[in-house]
């Protein structure tokens, strides 16, 4: 992490990028209008930006509801990776769900992705269940973890 970091919430402007972000991530990327839905229409989503010299190179997505924070999506440029930017975007995201009430976070990951189930568990995540076939590209399940806040 050479330039300066900075933490905010996502706005419509950052969907272009947060779109890049998306396609060099994931199989199946969301798509436009699911960000537009997500920023405009859901009043449970909160979603996080983490740019490094002004240029968006991350962001995480997180429901709260009541107590229960729930993340939808996190994902770095792959330039960005390897330099702990995951961790502290979510070392944000959690900070700003508990400021909002959230007393435990979930999420889904993949069962093959064990980059990211190693920064998950080092944050305290703890395996939960199996949800066979979750992923829609390929069927692969997901391993469900929680962590209390």
């Amino acid at each position: 992490m050479n330039g300066s970091l900075t933490f905010r919430y996502m706005e419509i402007k950052d969907i272009e990028d947060v779109l890049t972000i998306e396609h060099e991530s994931f199989s199946a990327p969301w798509s436009q209008e699911a960000f537009v839905n997500e920023l405009i229409n859901n009043k449970f989503a909160v979603y996080i930006v983490i740019e490094e010299d002004n240029r968006v190179v991350g962001y995480c997505g997180v429901w709260v509801i009541v107590d229960e924070a729930h993340v939808t999506n996190i994902a770095i440029l792959p330039e960005y990776r390897g330099k702990k930017l995951g961790e502290a975007l979510l070392r944000k995201v959690i900070d700003v769900t508990k400021q909002l009430g959230a007393e435990k976070m979930t999420l889904e990951v993949r069962v093959t992705n064990y980059v990211a189930q190693g920064l998950y568990r080092k944050l305290g995540f703890m395996d939960g269940a199996i949800r066979k076939g979750y992923y829609t590209d390929n069927q692969e399940d997901a391993l469900v973890m929680w962590v209390n806040l």
